[in-house]
Formats: C-alpha cells, structure tokens, sequence
C-alpha cells in the first residue's frame, strides 16, 4: 500500500442497482471486497448483486472485485443467528444488529486468525477505498461491521458505513 487505504461497508438490502453503483462511485471505491459465502442475493430487485452480473458492472466502472470466502460466517453462525431471530420473530432482512452467540462464533471462527495484512496483500498497492461488501442494509446487522472493526483497529482510520 502506497497510503492507508479508507474502509467502507455496504449491503445491497435497500439499495436499487442504480443507486449501489452510484453510492460506491460517491465514496470513490476502487475495491470491492465480497464477504459472502453465497454470492447470489434472492429476489428480482437484487439481481444486479448476483456475482457475475456485479463482477461485469465493476469491472465497467473500474473498480476491482476480490472475493474472501474465508471471511464470510460459517454455517453454524450462521444457523446461531437465523435461530436468534426466529426466536425474536424478526425477519431476517429486519434485523438490526447481531445476536451474541453469532458475533461469538465470527470472532472465534474468523477473526482470530484472521491476518489484516493478508487482505491488504491481496488488494493492489494503489488501492484508496476498500468496500467491505454483503447483503445486509444495516451494517450492525452484518458480520462485515465486525471485520471493518478488526480493519480500522490494525489500519488505525475510522470505517465509514454506506446505507441506502
């Protein structure tokens, strides 16, 4: 890295396609980084975000796609948080924030040994803004806050959230 390049998140939930492209241009993102496991979003309003069709439209506005598998949630985590919000009878695109149990396995399945110079490595030396990037609108209701958090903590900058 030449500078210490700026975090933002985003979640596609909320956004139409127009308005994604448009807010990820604003904050002048040069890289995407794709944190989820499933890189395809259900429903018509979101095709946009599908992997393919969102790696071709970045590719068009020049911004730079990476993938971190490893970094999206595990499926027991994943199972831990669609069970809280069953339980709190909260649709999953309603959530507001992570349940304890969720964020417990993420810190301990992910971001323990998770190295935040292996993400910088990956990204090239010229990169400026780095988007953290999965579903969820609300970035508290997304394991993406807790690995911004991580991010900002090593790179010693603050994370901006792009919601729609």
């Amino acid at each position: 890295m030449t500078a210490t390049p700026k975090i933002v998140t985003i979640g596609v939930y909320g956004f139409d396609e127009a308005h994604f492209f448009a807010a990820l241009q604003k904050a002048h993102v040069d890289t995407l980084c794709d944190v989820r496991k499933r890189r395809d979003v259900r429903g018509s309003e979101y095709t946009f975000a599908n992997s393919l069709r969102l790696q071709a439209r970045l590719a068009e506005l020049g911004i730079r796609y990476i993938h971190r598998i490893d970094l999206a949630p595990s499926d027991a985590g994943r199972q831990a948080q669609y069970d809280a919000d069953k339980a709190a009878r909260i649709p999953t695109r309603k959530r507001t924030q992570l349940c304890p149990a969720f964020i417990e396995a993420y810190k301990r399945e992910r971001l323990a040994q998770f190295d935040p110079q292996s993400l910088l490595d990956e990204v090239p030396k010229d990169a400026k803004v780095i988007a953290l990037f999965c579903v969820e609108g609300v970035p508290t209701a997304c394991h993406r806050s807790l690995l911004a958090q991580k991010l900002a903590t090593y790179l010693k900058t603050e994370v901006t959230n792009i919601v729609p």
